[in-house]
């Protein structure tokens, strides 16, 4: 599975932590991480939670990643920004047993966590155990496994609605500000892996024509 880390400016300074822990942890799982910034406190290229959130609609549906972990300070900012997007099921991921529950019901594929509240002495420990559990399914197993049948068929259901609810991802880059689609894409770490792994020609083509506009 390719996971991406995005980090917004809030948290940015945390950015080498978070991508340390959760690399450590793919890497026992056969997972590749990128990560897709903030770099750092000074990083010039600025994130905030809102183009995150398109960051990560752009990532998921052009199949850039199979998964994206995010956060802001509480982490709800980023979830919301994230399930604005088709094709995104973003859970807000507090703990471990958040993180596998939220894998085994509900199979969603990006989660948002709270990366400033509680967030001090043993941070990195309690991350680890959250990737751990995040990592540690494929997903949509259910729990407890005797929920398994109404819980696929649950997100079977939810699948189809956002379908209905949701504009197609092309669509929503077309209405898009382009200013504001070009500042959150315009940065080589984007652009290196976004035409390399790029999947869906529509959406890379548009993105092409935004970058060089």
């Amino acid at each position: 599975m390719k996971i991406a880390l995005i980090n917004e400016n809030s948290q940015a300074g945390k950015n080498k932590l978070i991508f340390e822990v959760l690399k450590k942890v793919a890497s026992k799982h056969n997972d590749e991480v990128f990560n897709f910034g903030m770099f750092g406190d000074e990083d010039k290229h600025s994130l905030t939670y809102v183009k995150a959130g398109l960051l990560a609609g752009i990532l998921l549906n052009a199949k850039v990643v199979d998964f994206v972990v995010t956060g802001c300070g509480t982490g709800e900012g980023a979830m919301l920004a994230l399930n604005s997007f088709p094709g995104v099921i973003c859970g807000h991921i507090v703990d471990a047993s958040d993180a596998y529950m939220f894998r085994e019901i509900n199979d969603g594929n990006a989660v948002s966590l709270p990366f400033a509240k509680d967030f001090g002495w043993g941070a990195e420990l309690k991350l680890e155990d959250i990737f751990e559990k995040l990592l540690s399914t494929s997903g949509g197993n259910g729990y407890p496994k005797e929920r398994a049948v109404p819980e696929r068929e649950n997100k079977q259901i939810l699948d189809g609605i956002k379908q209905i609810a949701y504009k197609k991802m092309i669509e929503i880059l077309k209405l898009v500000d382009r200013k504001f689609l070009k500042e959150t894409i315009d940065y080589p770490y984007f652009k290196e892996e976004f035409f390399k792994n790029c999947r869906d020609k529509e959406i890379g083509d548009f993105i092409y024509g935004i970058l060089n506009d």
